[in-house]
């Protein structure tokens, strides 16, 4: 039986894969494809700079800076953080002309940064640890608040305890100290405006669940405090927030689920609102505030006052529908920013008329969000060794399918066999067409164009004035709308309307300077100048002139033999002041000044590889030079256009053949296309220049082209073919989102008929039970929307959970089918898989596990397992078994089905009755389990992830029909995710955000130590891991066999990270903690964290240090380094008995950072 959704993982392992997990075991590389994309914490202020607004977002263990501009939100930094983030405040300290940022950690380390514009980076200006010896931590999570007047920070971290930061006249901060806080169950705290002492407001609920609130004033020298000016009992019994009111105004706002009030102590109002859970609000200005639900409507809020700015009413309206919002942040002029954990976080605009839908809300921009990732397939569509995910992502309304690949996607628009071209290019007809539509390609000996016609084909065309009896070596449009064309022996200007030659300039027009028979040997242009490489080094600039003519301005003979060239203006000059050479036998590349071609700098090169292509482009208003070289590598640097000086340097490897570079636009932005057997395109992200791998096995050239038809589109040659294809939006990973609608919780492909089963949950009127509802626009009218009126819900409004297995298209991911379940049945687990004894071997099902979850019911007492066959793009229920529990798990085990059933693990044989029926029928069971939520097989083996007895080894033995348990993990992991990485060697995911891993004890002298699994690997990854799935997201290519490592598993995370596993052998581990270690001691950790106590496997039992795991983000960090401190990492280090050079790390580290 095969599994084909998790194929690797239930295979039998052959003797040689045994013999190669033996050599790797037990050591792991562990790194972040993706990193987390849910938004906790926003927070809006001058935090860069006195007059420059700034949004700072939190997500997860990483923070975003942003500034705030009028057309939209431009990045500036983006920081990893050695913490979870818990509390993230902006503040400004007396006296101070901007705001410093207050961050506390989920393990209480708490930090104070401040932005140094000089450099670029975070400074820390306070931290430590607000860790007790003992208390119990806050049952409903951390509450951090800073002072209005800043003289303290004020934290309730444990039960029954505020915790005190005081901050002096001068900023300071002074030790931190406790005050006793009676009140345990607290749901918001908050400081009051108007009172000449700190004066705290608590929200909280007592023994009887009645909901009060109490203010206290915190009185700093005598650390306690004091009764405070007012108190409200009995609030509302759903009220969570607070929310503050400015100055003249002072005094809150209670939310509540079903009203808002009014308070300040001598006034009080009180206003009915629709029943709504508020998730997040943000303040607009002393009277107007926004809300956001649990159901995506944005509220606004207005209080109305009297000229004595006392409070008159409460008004509340909806605005519209955003994604669920879980902080929000009001920017100006109308633009709010709305992160969320459940969808896509969105910049919006309040317009001032409602729209069509009666929406005041505008989505100016949405940043894709993964998470929370629920459940994951990895597939190799192509059977290239490179995989796609496809994450269960979101929740409720905002659940969708996210399809995850690596590097940038082109898709084929047409594709036209031509071997052996040997450069390309694309004009426009006119200077004033849209479109560049003429393809230039060029040959050995000849020259054609390619046009479109009026039927929108490529088809050959003529133009007079260009020569197309000879092999092109450089063609563009040109000023006084002209085409420039340069061959071996002529510059050949050509007027674009009459398509006639109106200049030409060759070698041979100036004898006295150039030896008879002297050739050009490549070129260069930009719509003002050309600049031309001669044979015997010599280098002449021309100038186009509008009136037809060609200009010499410029002429320099070079030491050596010329090997590329370019005259790309940059700083957004229309001339270029520079160009750009890279020479032949002494390997370096000379920047020159224009029109005079007089040497600026040298620039030489490491090694003896000879420079093949040099490119100079501006990224992000950072001009930059970049030199690829014939071996596959390729020199970067930043330029400085005052100083005319190169700088940070670094050396990136791209492929193993020449490359040649090309520059082309794509939605605005600046892109480069590195033409070589791995293509790649260089883009600029925050100031860093970034490379994503390209779809394709070989390009050799390329170039932009675009009509009508083919908006956008790159012409890319490959030794074969020309294609014509649309390239994805530049980024490392391709996240293309599928919107539901509904949560997807479970997912399974199916290879045959390559669709994808999805479990799906979904607030809906209920169909007939069983029924097949394949229509999408029958089930988009069936699901009732999110509707937001005045009026209280009646009982009947009620909208029942309702599960759903549905069928998708492997490609377009429409819809083909689909099957609803009884509203109290739960889809809990879903695999793909094929059954021995079946009437045809080849059969693939999907099966699906479910629970009926009853209210009165502790845990379920009864679930079914549902077989599906799929033909003709339907769903067919062939079999449907019930069982007594839930079955949290499924997975093919040799041609029959293992189920995780309540304690249980049940295995299941498939039967055919004489009469041609399909059914599941027990064979045997394993016991003593508290709750089997995870199953993996490999051959014979099992292993149980259990929900607080970590991962449990089973052997199937088929001579007894039975399985037994050979070996525990002793250790009480609350597991979330389980693997098996080969026959010995296990990995969990634990609900403290660490993974583990444990081996088969095999050399122990004695039983009892045979059936301990060893504890070999422990780490801390900050994430909450809900999947391992085996495969790797980039492909394998024949060259790379002797890449260091190779990835062999995927995890998805509650906070939408995709991360990738990869085994390594002792020696590669032992070198890699060195570096590591050196590392550490290179990059410090934002606000002081430190990297060794981040990484320590820590949960509510015991803290404990990392082994057994490299990090390879720290790692990986070593490519963005500068070259001197690069060369501190590598003092010392040594590998296989030789000392390793910066240049030997940096190559290892590119090939790491490869495998994702």
């Amino acid at each position: 039986m095969m599994d084909t959704s998790e194929t690797s993982t239930s295979a039998p392992a052959t003797a040689a894969s045994s013999a190669k997990a033996v050599e790797l075991s037990p050591f792991n590389y562990i790194v972040t494809a993706h990193p987390p994309s849910v938004v906790t914490h926003v927070v809006t202020g001058n935090f860069t700079a006195p007059h420059e607004r700034n949004l700072i977002i939190a997500k997860s263990t990483r923070i975003e800076i942003h500034t705030i501009a009028a057309d939209g939100i431009h990045g500036l930094l983006d920081a990893g953080m050695y913490g979870r983030i818990a509390i993230m405040q902006l503040f400004r300290p007396p006296n101070a002309q901007q705001d410093l940022l207050f961050i506390c950690t989920e393990r209480y380390a708490f930090t104070v940064l401040a932005y140094d514009a000089q450099t670029g980076e975070l400074v820390t200006k306070a931290n430590g640890d607000l860790q007790d010896k003992s208390g119990n931590p806050a049952d409903l999570g951390p509450i951090g608040v800073i002072d209005p007047d800043c003289r303290l920070i004020g934290l309730r971290l444990y039960n029954g305890m505020f915790k005190v930061i005081p901050i002096d006249p001068h900023g300071q901060f002074k030790d931190a100290f406790n005050i006793r806080l009676e009140e345990l169950q607290v749901f918001d705290i908050k400081f009051l405006r108007g009172y000449d002492r700190p004066t705290i407001l608590v929200l909280y609920q007592d023994t009887k669940e009645t909901r009060h609130v109490k203010t206290y004033q915190v009185l700093l020298k005598e650390k306690e405090f004091a009764e405070g000016p007012w108190a409200q009992n009995n609030v509302e019994g759903g009220a969570s927030l607070l929310i503050p009111v400015l100055m003249p105004l002072g005094g809150v706002l209670i939310v509540g689920e079903q009203t808002i009030t009014y308070h300040s102590g001598s006034a009080f109002r009180s206003v009915a609102m629709r029943p709504a859970i508020i998730k997040c609000y943000s303040v607009i200005d002393t009277n107007r505030f926004l809300l956001a639900d649990s159901e995506g409507n944005l509220l606004s809020v207005l209080l109305t006052h009297d000229r004595q700015d006392k409070v008159t009413a409460i008004k509340i309206d909806r605005l519209g529908v955003t994604s669920i919002l879980s902080c929000l942040t009001y920017l100006d002029n109308g633009v709010v920013f709305g992160g969320s954990q459940f969808g896509d976080s969105q910049l919006l605009r309040l317009a001032t008329e409602r729209d069509e839908t009666g929406s005041f809300v505008r989505v100016l921009e949405s940043f894709s969000n993964l998470g929370p990732i629920c459940d994951m397939a990895v597939v190799d569509l192509e059977r290239q060794g490179q995989c796609q995910v496809v994450t269960c992502s979101g929740a409720f309304k905002d659940g969708s399918l996210r399809v995850v690949r690596n590097g940038v996607g082109i898709e084929e628009q047409a594709t036209i066999e031509l071997p052996g071209i040997k450069g390309i290019w694309s004009l426009k007809p006119t200077e004033a067409a849209l479109y560049r539509s003429i393809l230039v390609v060029s040959f050995i000996g000849e020259t054609r164009l390619l046009g479109m016609s009026s039927g929108e084909e490529l088809e050959e065309m003529q133009i007079p004035g260009l020569d197309q009896n000879s092999q092109t070596l450089h063609c563009a449009n040109v000023s006084g709308d002209q085409f420039l064309q340069v061959t071996a022996t002529e510059v050949r200007l050509v007027n674009c309307s009459t398509q006639a030659l109106v200049a030409s300039w060759s070698p041979a027009s100036v004898p006295d300077r150039y030896a008879p028979g002297t050739r050009i040997t490549m070129a260069s242009s930009n719509d003002f100048q050309v600049l031309v490489a001669c044979g015997g080094g010599h280098l002449v600039c021309l100038s186009v002139e509008a009136s037809g003519n060609l200009v010499p301005i410029g002429h320099a003979r070079m030491d050596h033999e010329i090997a590329c060239v370019d005259i790309t203006p940059i700083g957004g000059q229309p001339l270029s002041q520079v160009c750009a050479v890279g020479l032949w036998t002494d390997i370096t590349v000379r920047v020159l000044s224009v029109p005079t071609l007089e040497q600026v700098l040298v620039q030489p090169l490491e090694g003896q590889i000879i420079p093949r292509s040099i490119l100079m482009a501006t990224f992000e208003g950072q001009p930059r030079l970049l030199c690829a070289l014939g071996d596959g590598s390729m020199h970067t640097y930043s330029f400085d256009v005052l100083s005319q000086q190169l700088t940070d340097h670094k050396r990136v490897s791209l492929g193993t053949q020449p490359i040649l570079l090309s520059a082309f636009v794509s939605r605005g932005q600046t892109h480069v296309f590195a033409c070589s057997d791995r293509p790649t395109v260089i883009y600029s992200s925050n100031r860093k220049l970034l490379y994503s791998n390209v779809n394709l096995r070989e390009v050799t050239h390329v170039c932009p082209f675009t009509s009508e038809s083919f908006a956008d589109c790159l012409a890319v040659v490959s030794s074969t073919s020309l294609t014509i294809g649309t390239i994805d939006e530049i980024q490392k990973l391709h996240v293309r989102a599928i919107p539901l609608g509904e949560m997807p919780r479970r997912i399974a492909y199916h290879e045959p008929t390559r669709t994808y089963g999805v479990a799906t949950v979904t607030l809906a009127e209920p169909l007939p039970v069983g029924s097949n509802s394949g229509n999408v626009a029958a089930r988009a009218q069936n699901v009732r929307p999110m509707a937001f009126d005045d009026g209280p819900r009646s009982p009947s409004d009620v909208l029942e959970d309702t599960s759903f297995v549905r069928l998708f298209d492997g490609q377009t991911f429409e819809i083909r089918d689909s099957f609803q379940l009884p509203s109290t049945e739960t889809i809990m687990s879903f695999i793909s898989c094929s059954f021995a004894n079946d009437s045809s071997d080849s059969t693939v099902y999907l099966v699906v596990g479910t629970a009926f979850v009853i209210p009165s019911e502790d845990e379920p007492k009864r679930g079914r397992i549902l077989v599906f066959d799929v033909a003709g793009g339907a769903l067919h229920l062939v079999t449907a078994k019930d069982v007594k529990g839930c079955v949290y798990s499924l997975n093919a085990f040799n041609g029959k089905l293992l189920a995780g059933i309540n304690s249980k693990v049940n295995l299941f044989k498939w039967n055919l009755t004489g009469d041609g029926i399909r059914e599941l029928v027990s064979e045997c069971s394993h016991h003593g389990h508290i709750l089997t939520l995870y199953l993996k097989s490999r051959g014979d083996f099992i292993i149980v992830g259990d929900l607080m007895r970590s991962i449990s080894l089973l052997m199937y033995k088929s001579g007894t029909s039975s399985i037994e348990e050979i070996a525990q993990d002793t250790c009480p992991n609350w597991v979330t995710a389980v693997d098996m990485l080969d026959d010995d060697v296990f990995i969990g995911g634990e609900s403290s955000f660490n993974i583990f891993t444990c081996r088969r004890n095999l050399e122990a002298s004695t039983d009892e130590e045979r059936k301990r699994l060893e504890v070999v690997g422990e780490f801390h990854v900050g994430e909450f891991i809900n999947q391992f799935r085996a495969g790797s997201l980039v492909m394998k290519l024949p060259d790379e066999q002797e890449q260091p490592i190779q990835p062999s598993t995927l995890f998805g995370t509650g906070n939408g990270v995709i991360g990738v596993i990869a085994r390594l052998t002792r020696s590669q581990y032992e070198f890699l903690q060195l570096v590591q270690a050196a590392m550490a001691k290179v990059i410090k950790g934002v606000g002081g964290l430190n990297h060794s106590a981040w990484r320590s496997f820590c949960n509510e039992r015991r803290l404990t240090e990392a082994k057994g795991f490299i990090d390879g983000d720290l790692i990986e960090c070593f490519l963005d380094l500068p070259r001197d401190k690069m060369q501190v990492v590598v003092t010392g280090l040594v590998r296989d008995g030789q000392p390793v050079s910066v240049d030997d790390l940096l190559k290892y580290v590119e090939e790491l950072a490869r495998i994702h």
